[in-house]
């Protein structure tokens, strides 16, 4: 039987982990703390900033959530993210992404100061990532790597096959893995063979975004399956294509009128030895490590003060 690999019970054990390191920044009168923008008012978005901002509160940390219009002006936007550069009080700086088409994303990542940039997408952060000398990575590949940790599964010299090239998810976590000693694979949709590579992971990564593309008779037997997608499915058709209707999917899609789905046929997770199921598997994890790595910004800031 394929082993569930719980993002939650991960999550938590990070959680607690932290607790020491946020009592012994209280006792240097430091209070980690996040701030959070959002512009505009899609609902997502917004569904994020609030998992984010209750995960920090949870464990003692303090957030900030600042929303703008979307017609907010790019000057406008980035003048508030210099005011927050220079606060000494905010450690942590993120802006949910997507932004509106007449924001640019990349001018608007690179304000951040790279000691506050807690999602790791800095060009600094990324050029350290790539010599192996990341303070602040990317919080779901670094949360795909604690969730194998956790479960023992091991990396060194093994074939991990990553499904998709985002700056996000793939081409930090494909990073991640070179140094951990894998062979790494990265496929995209320009991919010529696709299933037979997939057939040649000991360890699968996707993040494509599209709901069960990876078809059960694709997978290795002896993988693990690190399922990143997140995929809404609404049509009952749809999903009458992918699974039939005593699978248990379809218990949530009767309940709620949607279910959600990973990259991965459902059907494949029976089919290899471990798998993170969607939801509750990475998802937890990117939380968690956003977290993680506000307070190693807190700590890092502390350093360079002197505290």
């Amino acid at each position: 039987m394929a082993r569930r690999l719980d993002g939650k019970a991960v999550a938590q054990k990070i959680y607690e982990e932290l607790l020491l390191r946020i009592e012994d920044l209280r006792r240097q009168g430091i209070v980690p703390c996040l701030g959070a923008i959002l512009v505009g008012d899609d609902p997502s978005s917004r569904l994020y900033v609030q998992n984010k901002q209750k995960a920090c509160e949870r464990i003692g940390l303090r957030s900030i959530v600042q929303t703008f219009p979307a017609d907010i002006s790019e000057a406008q936007l980035l003048d508030h993210i210099e005011r927050w550069n220079q606060d000494p009080d905010i450690h942590g700086i993120l802006v949910q992404l997507p932004l509106p088409s007449h924001l640019s994303k990349a001018r608007i990542l690179e304000a951040i100061d790279p000691r506050k940039d807690v999602d790791g997408f800095h060009p600094v952060n990324k050029g350290l990532l790539m010599e192996n000398r990341a303070r602040l990575v990317p919080c779901t590949p670094a949360g795909i790597l604690r969730m194998l940790d956790a479960y023992g599964i091991p990396i060194e010299g093994r074939h991990c096959v990553v499904v998709g090239r985002s700056d996000v998810v793939g081409k930090p976590i494909a990073t991640l893995l070179l140094h951990r000693d894998a062979t790494v694979t990265i496929c995209h949709s320009r991919t010529a063979n696709l299933p037979d590579l997939v057939r040649s992971a000991d360890i699968l990564v996707t993040a494509i975004g599209r709901a069960a593309y990876i078809q059960p008779d694709w997978v290795n037997p002896e993988a693990t399956l690190v399922d990143v997608g997140i995929n809404t499915v609404t049509a009952a058709d749809v999903l009458r294509q992918i699974v039939p209707e005593h699978h248990p999917k379809w218990a949530a899609f009767r309940q709620q009128g949607r279910v959600l789905l990973g990259d991965v046929h459902p059907l494949a997770y029976e089919r290899v030895r471990a798998y993170t199921p969607v939801p509750g598997g990475v998802g937890p994890l990117t939380v968690a490590m956003l977290v993680y790595n506000t307070v190693t910004a807190a700590e890092l800031q502390a350093q360079e003060r002197g505290v």
